[in-house]
Formats: C-alpha cells, sequence, structure tokens
C-alpha cells in the first residue's frame, strides 16, 4: 500500500504545525498546500519548514479550479483555513475525497453547504480536532448520566491575550446542557496555551477530568487521527465525538 496523499487548507500558524505532523508521518506524504494570497507561491512546504525535500507545494486560492483536484489528486483533504474554504473544494467533494474540517465556527449557510458534501463523500467536522478533548467530552457525557445529581462546573484556562470565551469550553457546557452564564469560568494568565476542566461535585467527593494543550501539534495529531478513520467510510457526516463515542463503547471492560 502507497503513503496516503493529503491536501491541505490553510498554512497560518497552526495549519504549519498540522502540515510538519503530517510530514514527519510515514503513512503520508503532503501533496499540496493552499493558503490565501500569493506569499511563497509554488515553493514547497517542506523547505519552508526546515526539511531538505520537496513536498506539499504550495498553492493559492485563485489557483483552484474545476481541475485541480483532479490534476493534484489525493486521499484526503485536511482544512484548517476559514470558514470560506469551503467553498473552494465542492470538485473535491464530488470527486470522493475524504474532508476533514477543523474549522471553529460555520454560519448557516455554510453548514448547509458542508452536510451537502457528506452527501458526495465521507466528511467529517469537529471545531477541537484534537483527541483529548473529545475524549473528555465523552468521558463527561457518560459520567453525568452515572451521577446525574452532580454539580458541575467547568474552567476554561487560556494565554492572556485570549479576549473570547474558549468556543471549546461553550462545546462541553452545550453538551452537558449547562447555562454558560452560570457554569462556565474562565482564568487568562501568561504560559497558559490551553485548559480545560469539568469538575464534578458530589457529597463526600470531587471528581475532575481536565484537558491540557502542551503544542498545536495536538490539531495535527488530531488530523491524522481523522484522517485514518475516514478513508474507506461511506459518505456521511462524521465528528470526532461519535468516533470517540463508538470506540468507548466496543472497549467497555466486561467483567
Amino acid at each position: 500500500m502507497g503513503k496516503i496523499r493529503i491536501g491541505i487548507f490553510g498554512f497560518g500558524k497552526t495549519g504549519k504545525v498540522v502540515a510538519n505532523e503530517f510530514l514527519n508521518d510515514s503513512l503520508f506524504t503532503l501533496a499540496w498546500v493552499v493558503r490565501k494570497g500569493q506569499n511563497d507561491h509554488h515553493k514547497y512546504a517542506s523547505r519552508l519548514l526546515g526539511y531538505e525535500f520537496d513536498a506539499g507545494e504550495i498553492f493559492s486560492i485563485e489557483d483552484i479550479d474545476d481541475n485541480f483536484f483532479i490534476e493534484r489528486p489525493v486521499d484526503a483533504l485536511v482544512d484548517f483555513s476559514d470558514s470560506t474554504g469551503i467553498y473552494l473544494y465542492k470538485k473535491a467533494a464530488e470527486a470522493g475525497i475524504p474532508i476533514i474540517s477543523a474549522i471553529s465556527k460555520y454560519e448557516q449557510e455554510e453548514m448547509n453547504l458542508i452536510k451537502s458534501y457528506a452527501k458526495l463523500t465521507s466528511v467529517l467536522y469537529s471545531p477541537n480536532i484534537t483527541l483529548g478533548i473529545n475524549v473528555l467530552m465523552v468521558a463527561a457525557q457518560i459520567l453525568q448520566k452515572i451521577a446525574p445529581h452532580a454539580d458541575i462546573e467547568i474552567v476554561e484556562e487560556h494565554f492572556k491575550g485570549k479576549k473570547e470565551v474558549s468556543g471549546t469550553a461553550k462545546r462541553i457546557a452545550n453538551v452537558l446542557s449547562l447555562n454558560e452564564e452560570e457554569h462556565l469560568n474562565s482564568i487568562r494568565v501568561g504560559g497558559i496555551v490551553g485548559r480545560h476542566e469539568i469538575i464534578f461535585g458530589m457529597p463526600n467527593q470531587t471528581i475532575r477530568l481536565y484537558h491540557e494543550s502542551i503544542s498545536r501539534a495536538a490539531f495535527g495529531q488530531g488530523a491524522i487521527f481523522a484522517v485514518k478513520y475516514l478513508i474507506g467510510q461511506p459518505p456521511g457526516m462524521y465528528t470526532m465525538e461519535t468516533i470517540i463515542a463508538e470506540m468507548f463503547r466496543q472497549n467497555i471492560p466486561v467483567y
């Protein structure tokens, strides 16, 4: 079996780290990268990231035409650009190329579009694609069902410059059916990349579940996990949460 060919949309801070993770994994070959503007046009992502071989030729969004995905075939497309990127790869969906999107937020029109792609190919959409945070959310939902009367608080900690409330924390509150204003607590201090904690308070005991981001490389590892799962799956919408939940179900210890 040959290497899995990957195309990436987005080459900002996170996109570069994600590209680097694919370049470091022997199962994959980075075919190309699409970014806004003409910066580093037709250079290679591998060279820009310090490697001494050519991989991941850089294209501009202006290069995307009806033949782009035919002339430069890939086995999966990974999107770390922004919400507008979704308008550029309709032809990829029509060609049956699996799509992994880690965009933080889509408007309803964009969600409708990605759902239409899911009728043509397998599409995995997870705003936070890290493996750990999705394990955290699934585990929290299980614990909430086991102890439905527990008090629950969410604490999200991020670097000092992050002004908005964590979208991941909002997602956790949503899946646990908690009011954000009442149960979501934010901390901003230097030295923290990102940390989410869910505290379950019960008589005479507490249970704390937490996930801490050490590096953006976690997004790349999540994307690699998603690609491995998605290739060969039938058309449809997938999420990291549903995949992890199914793995929980399959791996429950039997006593």
